[in-house]
C-alpha cells in the first residue's frame, strides 16, 4: 500500500493529541539470534570441529555432539552446516531439541555429501508445550567412521 506524503501529514495533525504512528515490518520477517555454543570461549558462536573417531581411548568420549543454549523461547530454529575439509565427504548430520523437562526430539537425521564450502540450513519449529533448553548436533557415529578427519562448521539461530 502507497501513502503520499499529504496522507501522512494529514494523519498527523489528526494525530498530534496521542496518537502513536509505527512502521509495521512485514508479516513474514522474523527476528533471529546466535545461540552461544555449550563450552564455547565467548567470542564466537560459530563452532568448528573435525570428526573424529568413537571412543578412541577408555573412558574417553567422542567429539561428535555440540549443544547449543536456549536462554528463551523461539518460535522456531534454524541449524546451519558447513563443510570445510579440503575434499567432499559424506558427513552423518542428527540434531535434537532437548527439553526442559529432560526429553529430546530428533529433528534432522541424514547423511549429507556436500561440496566443499557449501552447506546446509534446516528449520525447526518450536513444539507447542514443550521448553527447548539446548539444540544439539551430533555429527559424526560409531557404525560410519568414513566422515573421520572432516573438518565442518556449524552453529544454531533461535528465530521469533
Amino acid at each position: 500500500m502507497s501513502v503520499s506524503l499529504r496522507s501522512l501529514a494529514r494523519v498527523a495533525v489528526v494525530c498530534a493529541s496521542g496518537c502513536l504512528l509505527t512502521a509495521a515490518a512485514p508479516a513474514s520477517a522474523q527476528s533471529c539470534q546466535f545461540l552461544a555454543p555449550v563450552g564455547g570461549n565467548g567470542v564466537t558462536d560459530i563452532v568448528t570441529k573435525t570428526i573424529g573417531a568413537g571412543n578412541p581411548l577408555p573412558f574417553s568420549r567422542p567429539n561428535w555432539n555440540t549443544d547449543f543454549f536456549v536462554t528463551q523461547p523461539y518460535s522456531s530454529y534454524k541449524l546451519f552446516f558447513t563443510a570445510n575439509s579440503s575434499v567432499s565427504a559424506t558427513y552423518p548430520i542428527q540434531g535434537y531439541l532437548k527439553f526442559t523437562d529432560g526429553s529430546n526430539l530428533q529433528v534432522i537425521n541424514e547423511s549429507y555429501a556436500p561440496q566443499v564450502g557449501t552447506g546446509r540450513q534446516w528449520n525447526v519449529q518450536a513444539v507447542p508445550g514443550k521448553t527447548v533448553s539446548q539444540v544439539n548436533f551430533k555429527i559424526g557415529a560409531s557404525a560410519d567412521q568414513a566422515a573421520t578427519g572432516f573438518t565442518y562448521r556449524i552453529s544454531v539461530q533461535g528465530c521469533n
